[in-house]
């Protein structure tokens, strides 16, 4: 039998639920400014850049540890 939600019993047995609800929640909103950003010109541009000088840090990191 469902339990009131002024219970407080009742929300420590749907707290793993409630935690689930957020992170999907999160990752709806997330997601949201993900495509919002890509949709930006000047928001493409700022992600292309930002991700294209991580990859050149991690090569050069790479290059510079195992081969140098």
């Amino acid at each position: 039998m469902l339990k009131s939600s002024d219970d407080p019993v009742a929300s420590e047995d749907w707290k793993g639920l409630k935690e689930i609800d957020r992170a999907i929640a999160e990752n709806r909103l997330t997601a949201y400014k993900w495509k919002k950003t890509w949709a930006d010109p000047w928001g493409r541009a700022a992600m292309v850049t930002v991700f294209t000088l991580l990859t050149a840090y991690v090569i050069f990191v790479i290059i510079n540890d195992l081969i140098l």
